[in-house]
């Protein structure tokens, strides 16, 4: 936001909605991020456009879909731009099922092409439970459980730890990545399997886009990356979910330090 700020003054705008800004507009991928925090503000409330993901896996879900979180300066009208974006989601229609229920309601009209891409009512009422223990709860039991991971590798000379917290920043504690120093992919792959023979589950965040078949057939080499491929080649996710019990952490915490040590010898 500070640099778009700063380089105002250069902005050509293309078409009205570039005008009324007069600047780039930023928009975020929060998709993990929620609950995160920078200098005492929640990730969603810095950029004009947020856009979180509440898929099975994240922190806070609704089973699938997300939210887009509005959030531009005046003279844009946030509310009116969601009913908008209510609109363009639901076939272009000017009415959703509830309005049309209502007495004398039913007519509606087409406005534009619009999708298909709306929540469904029973996602939402999730997300809403989800919500509503939030804070609270859920992001209470992943810190403690990322607490007792930090706390019970911390003595290993071998593990390199995630940063969590610092004077600006907490993070929303979606992923636990932990690096092991001085190993390549064939010795991450070879603890991976180690931990995986002690019935304990772990995966990667993230394999890098150059590494895909789709994006090495557009000419991406992951040679050209080699600060992301040292630190993917060397990265294994923990399990951080909320039903897990201070028993299992243990059990992932002793399978993961035999499986290194069994490995590096």
């Amino acid at each position: 936001m500070k640099l778009v700020e700063e380089h105002k003054p250069v902005f050509v705008a293309k078409g009205e909605n570039q005008k009324k800004l007069g600047r780039i507009l930023v928009l975020a991928d929060a998709a993990h991020s929620f609950g995160a925090t920078y200098k005492g503000k929640k990730t969603g409330t810095s950029a004009d456009i947020s856009v979180f993901s509440f898929h099975a896996v994240k922190n806070l879900t609704t089973a699938e879909g997300g939210a887009m979180v509005l959030n531009l300066p005046a003279p844009f009208d946030n509310n009116e731009i969601y009913k908008m974006l209510c609109v363009t989601s639901l076939h272009g229609q000017n009415k959703d099922a509830l309005a049309k229920t209502q007495k004398g309601n039913w007519r509606y009209d087409i406005i534009e092409p619009g999708y298909k891409c709306n929540m469904t009512d029973i996602m939402a009422v999730i997300g809403l439970i989800e919500l509503d223990r939030y804070d609270n709860d859920t992001l209470k039991r992943r810190k403690a459980i990322v607490e007792a991971y930090q706390k019970g590798l911390a003595n290993y000379q071998w593990a390199e730890l995630p940063v969590y917290k610092d004077a600006e920043r907490e993070s929303s504690y979606h992923l636990f990545p932990l690096r092991v120093k001085g190993i390549d992919e064939v010795k991450r792959d070879a603890i991976i399997q180690k931990i995986f023979d002690k019935d304990v589950s772990v995966n990667v965040h993230f394999i890098p886009l150059p590494m895909m078949s789709f994006y090495k057939s557009h000419g991406y080499k992951i040679n050209d990356y080699p600060v992301t491929y040292n630190n993917f080649s060397r990265e294994i996710s923990l399990p951080v979910f909320y039903d897990l019990t201070d028993e299992q952490v243990k059990i992932v915490i002793d399978a993961v330090v035999k499986s290194v040590q069994e490995v590096l010898g």
